[in-house]
């Protein structure tokens, strides 16, 4: 397993200065440890070992399913070859129902797995986990806007904060759990002026997924990236393999992207 030892490494510091330097984050799942090694020489910023490998790994229709003992699996696959990437690990659905289940996830996740990070869904109905685990030294990415792990309460997968209301919680949501303790915010099928505004109002890094190119940085499923999506892509998925020679050159063209705002463009965001 990787133990993360080279001083160019990623660490929640280096967020931090890049979005104050204004400089793109860029961030891919990542599910073993073949393709954490083609992703960290991409110059991929983050690697998230995500629930998504629910649905992309095992063919489930959700990411319902997946548990922390997945997570682990996969975590513990990707940190043997995550060099420079921060590695960041999804908590799983019914995994943090509480303060104490979360920090046994957690510490799951980061002594077995080898996650630096770990992200939860939830608004601020999560700031007691987020503050409890931020406390004891866990860096946290909290994810807002649409949550997979709610689709069946949600009735599927759609846009989340077009109505001003809901809107406005977002962005006292938002605050709230930077306020907490987290070090990262995720936002996902969001407007894309919602997106810009609650990046302007952080300190902390804010990464996109169907928001807005004005965020901190971006995070893609790498199986979308490569043009593999079983069944019909989302709206805001840009297949990168179209006019590369491998699938290195397509994960380097999307690095490339992130890092100079040409993804997402107009063409894959929500209004």
């Amino acid at each position: 397993m990787s133990i993360h030892t080279d001083v160019k490494s990623v660490t929640v510091a280096t967020l931090k200065k890049m979005k104050a330097a204004g400089e793109k984050i860029a961030c891919l799942t990542a599910y073993d440890a073949s393709f954490a090694a083609v992703l960290d020489e991409a110059g991929v910023d983050v690697m998230l070992v995500g629930d998504s490998l629910g649905m992309v790994i095992q063919g489930h229709e959700t990411t319902v399913p997946v548990t922390v003992d997945d997570i682990v699996y996969h975590s513990r696959a990707v940190a043997s070859r995550c060099r420079r990437a921060l590695l960041m690990a999804d908590m799983p659905f019914m995994s943090y129902t509480s303060t104490t289940q979360a920090m046994v996830s957690a510490a799951r996740l980061m002594q077995e797995g080898g996650a630096q990070m770990v992200k939860l869904e939830g608004d601020a109905r999560q700031v007691e986990v987020v503050s409890k685990l931020a406390e004891h030294g866990v860096p946290v990415c909290a994810h807002i806007g649409l949550q997979p792990q709610l689709v069946h309460k949600l009735g599927g997968y759609r846009v989340q904060g077009r109505e001003r209301a809901q809107a406005e919680r977002m962005i006292k949501d938002a605050a709230s759990l930077e306020r907490a303790g987290a070090d990262v915010l995720l936002l996902e099928c969001v407007p894309a002026l919602l997106a810009d505004e609650i990046t302007a109002e952080l300190d902390i890094p804010v990464i996109g997924i169907g928001a807005s190119g004005g965020c901190d940085g971006q995070i893609l499923v790498l199986q979308d990236v490569l043009g593999i999506t079983p069944g019909r892509a989302p709206g805001f998925v840009k297949d990168f393999m179209e006019g590369q020679r491998n699938i290195p050159d397509a994960i380097r063209a999307y690095v490339a992207a992130v890092k100079v705002g040409e993804f997402p463009d107009e063409g894959h965001l929500f209004k």
